[in-house]
């Protein structure tokens, strides 16, 4: 289908993230849990699918039996995380607390340079780093270091 805005460039929607895991069941109840966002979709074969209930792009789970699990911080022969979530919260201490009750742990290594009022780097049940903040300042960005 044709971008009728732009004449000669196929239309182009970014429509979800998918996450690579062992057990994709597993990981769409935690996020289930920890966005309070449902099922939308599965095949069967160890794909699922979670939208935004407000909107936005889909969250998708692919169970691989090849996966490993991400080294946070990343080490010379280590999995290399390829993205982690940023989750904006109200209150860091009460979103981890929630995040830990869903299934979360909180990554043993915390970027030094942030207080733990404002930022939590955390990892879901597959090892998949994401960090819960309380955004004082929009621009700056929350890469863990």
């Amino acid at each position: 289908m044709p971008d009728p805005t732009r004449p000669g460039r196929p239309a182009l929607r970014w429509t979800g993230v998918c996450l690579d895991c062992a057990d994709a069941d597993e990981l769409a109840r935690f996020y289930g849990r920890l966005l309070g966002w449902e099922i939308g979709a599965r095949d069967g074969a160890g794909w699922i699918q979670m939208r935004d209930p407000a909107g936005g792009v889909a969250l998708n789970f692919q169970a691989e039996r090849w996966y490993r699990p991400p080294v946070w911080p990343e080490q010379p022969d280590g999995q290399d995380k390829m993205l982690h979530f940023e989750i904006e919260v109200d209150d860091v201490q009460a979103a981890v607390a929630h995040a830990v009750a869903a299934g979360a742990r909180v990554a043993p290594y915390q970027p030094p340079d942030r207080s733990p009022l404002q930022l939590r780097a955390m990892l879901d049940p597959a090892g998949h780093p994401f960090c819960l903040y309380a955004d004082e300042d929009p621009i700056r960005t929350h890469e863990p270091r």
